[in-house]
Parts: C-alpha cells; structure tokens; sequence
C-alpha cells in the first residue's frame, strides 16, 4: 500500500498498522528496520514486466539493500544482481547467489578480480585505466564498457552520475581510445552500460536511451545495452512513482528500431535500486527526549534514531514521511509541528529538512507526541541501512527484520554489539 494522508493531513503508515510497530519494538528493540516481502515481491513484478524487444535481465543495485535475505529473496523471483565493488560481489555470493548473475561495475578495481572472473562475474570497465589494466590481466576475454554520455539526471546534484560533472564511466568522446585498447588487448565488448542518476526525469532516460544505442553501433560484438535505473519511487504521500510500462514502452521501439537497421536483436538489462527496496522498509524508532527552544523557536523530536540509521537527509535533504504511534495510554489527540532529529552529536543529524535542503530545517506536522512514542520513518528500505554513518558516536547498527508474506517477523540482522565495534582494534 501507498503511504497516504489521513484526514488530518498527517500521513499514515505504508504496510505496518500502528500494533505492529509497537510489537516490532518489543519483539526486537529500537531502533530496527522492518522489510515488506509483499511490496518486494510487488516491485520486482513490476520490473520483470518493463517492456522490451529482444530479452530482459533486471539486475538489482544490491547497494541499496545488502542483506543477504534481500538478495536470496530477489534471486528467487529471477533477478540478477549489480554490485558496485568487489566486496558487494563477494557478499553476494556469499549470500548464496550464482557468479554468472553477477555484474561488476565499480570505481575501485578489486583486488580478488581473478577469482571474480575464474567463478563467472561479469566486469564492465568503467574508465580508460581499467579498461587497459583488465586488458593486461585477462587479455582475449569478454566484458562490459560503461560510457558516461555527456548528459545525466538525478532528484538532486549529488544523484546525478552522468555529464561532465560526474566521474562515472568513460566519456563519450573517447572511443577512439577505447577502441585501440578493446584491439590492443584482443577484447570483447559484449554489453554497453550507462547510468546517469537516481530520481531520473524519465524523458532524459528516454533520450539517454537513444544515445546509448547510438554509441553501442560501435561496438558491434554487444548483445546486451544496460540502462542502469534511477526510476522515481514515491517515498512520501507528495511524490510519484515511476510509470514503468509508460516510460519502458518507447525504448522498446527504439530496440525495435535498431534491430531494423543493423540486423542486430539486443537484450536489455536494467538495474533499479531504491524502486525495487524503497517503499518496503520502515525504520521503527522511539521518541526518547522532546525539547524546545522558545516561543520564536522550535519544539524538537529526538529520536533513538538519526543519520546512523538514515544518512540521506542530510546528505541530500531527502524527505521520508515520519509518522508518530501513539502509546497505550489515552492522552488528547491533535498534532502539532516538530523538528525532528536525531541522537547524534551533530547539527547536521536533522530528519525533517527542507526538499533538496539538507542545511534548512523544516517542522513537519506529525500527531501530538510524548517521550516513549514508537516513530515509524518510512521508504527506509533502499539507501538506508546500506548507507549509513555507522558506529557514528559509537551506536551500534540497528537489527533487521523482514515481515514474511504470512505475516511471520523474521531476523534477518542481529543489533550489533560493542563488542563487534571494537574487535578490530589493536
């Protein structure tokens, strides 16, 4: 389900009913995230159904969820998996996922890349230097060649991987270059790769698309073109989720199109992330202080929770609706404006900013609070756990939970303990 706005405005819990959140906190503590199978099997659906031409893989951004339950769980349903360094890979397989579903596109070339290739991980080189530093390792091989177009999108600057201002993939204009070193070192380019931003507009996806296309002429050993992900997912009641079918529908006729004028039938791979995790997770919190700062101030929620659980509000201002569970006792009803922020020692530790603000703060208006309060922050379940300030002031990683299609709460992560924080030092 949707979040939505009740009839106060104030917007209500996605797939959690407010006695659930309470027993998630008493069954496992607080903080702790809960992920939806349901909504996850519903997203990949949704994916696995994106139009196309010639064949379609979907290749999960497991960057935005690595538990090894997600991973087991997509893999399950047919999908394949992107990792973003040699140590996602690894995890992956550990977690039980076949090399060859494995595609490897990374800033830093791993160190274990021989055993990556020997089990079957597929590696797409991402600049000119690891394009010839693969060449001299594993020369006559196949591979993947990620192009930054010259053109990217994203909700926010700092989501935007394509276009001059952003270090993803080999630029454009340098297949001149490319094409000496896939001939130097005898290699086969069998996929082209672009992603250009989280968020993405879907009209420059299209157009993204077009360009790709163009580029993979070049190339004419690829069978497979990667157009990354980036597709919208509504976190709040005031976004729009992306209409797959809608925006999928004209790059099929594209690879219609191209298949007409070359001959050449390619399959299509994506790689969402936060649309296929997003809506399903929730991080289940408590209201431990409320403090306020006067008349001409504000009256703030501090929460057992913050930028060690969900760092994206204050790296890019992201807005996740946060909705407050009453306690047991009757208290009068009403809502009031908060600012609310979480336990660590830092200004920038604010969960209410502004849209695309993560320095301005912004009260939102929530039901009327008390200390003990279980507060539910929603579209958790991509880029959050994954991507954290972990161990910041030395909290330890919150618990995970996965809420089975029977209504079962399974732990899937153990809280961490001090001990853990500290084993590696001398």
């Amino acid at each position: 389900m949707p979040t939505t706005k009740n009839n106060s405005g104030i917007e209500s819990l996605r797939f959690l009913t407010p006695a659930r959140a309470i027993e998630v906190r008493a069954r496992f503590g607080s903080p702790v995230y809960v992920y939806d199978q349901e909504t996850l099997r519903r997203q990949a659906e949704a994916c696995l159904a994106f139009p196309h031409a010639f064949g379609l893989t979907v290749r999960f951004a497991m960057k935005a969820c690595p538990n090894a339950a997600i991973l087991q769980f997509f893999e399950s349903l047919g999908l394949h998996f992107d990792a973003s360094s040699g140590w996602e890979a690894t995890r992956a397989m550990r977690a039980g996922v076949a090399p060859q579903k494995i595609s490897l596109a990374t800033q830093e070339m791993p160190e274990n890349m021989p055993e990556l290739r020997r089990r079957g991980v597929l590696f797409t080189a991402c600049s000119l230097n690891q394009l010839d530093r693969f060449g001299r390792q594993f020369p006559g091989e196949k591979l993947g060649l990620r192009l930054n177009p010259g053109l990217g999108s994203g909700h926010s600057g700092k989501t935007n991987v394509g276009g001059p201002g952003a270090s993803f993939g080999i630029w454009h204009e340098s297949l001149e270059e490319v094409q000496d070193l896939v001939m130097n070192h005898r290699l086969h380019v069998v996929k082209v790769h672009t992603h250009i931003g989280s968020g993405t507009d879907p009209a420059v996806w299209q157009h993204v698309a077009k360009m790709t296309l163009q580029l993979t002429r070049e190339f004419p050993e690829a069978e497979t073109v990667n157009l990354g992900g980036g597709f919208k997912v509504a976190r709040g009641a005031d976004e729009k989720t992306t209409d797959l079918q809608k925006v999928g529908a004209p790059v099929k006729a594209l690879f219609v199109q191209f298949e007409r004028e070359t001959g050449r039938k390619l399959k299509l791979e994506i790689e969402p992330g936060a649309f296929l995790a997003a809506q399903a997770g929730a991080l289940v919190c408590s209201v431990q202080d409320i403090v306020s700062t006067g008349k001409k101030g504000h009256e703030f929620l501090k929460l057992d929770a913050g930028m060690t659980e969900i760092l994206r509000p204050s790296l890019y201002g992201s807005q996740h609706a946060i909705i407050v569970v009453p306690g047991p006792i009757s208290r009068s009803a009403g809502k009031k404006k908060y600012l609310v922020v979480g336990h660590c020692c830092e200004s920038g530790d604010l969960l209410t900013p502004a849209p695309g603000q993560p320095e301005t703060l912004a009260p939102r208006l929530l039901a009327r609070a008390e200390i003990g309060d279980v507060c539910v922050i929603e579209g958790a379940g991509a880029y959050c756990s994954g991507m954290s300030a972990k161990n910041y002031n030395s909290f330890p990683e919150a618990a995970e939970v996965l809420l089975r299609e029977d209504g079962a709460l399974r732990l899937i992560r153990r809280r961490q303990s001090l001990e853990q924080i500290t084993q590696n030092e001398g």
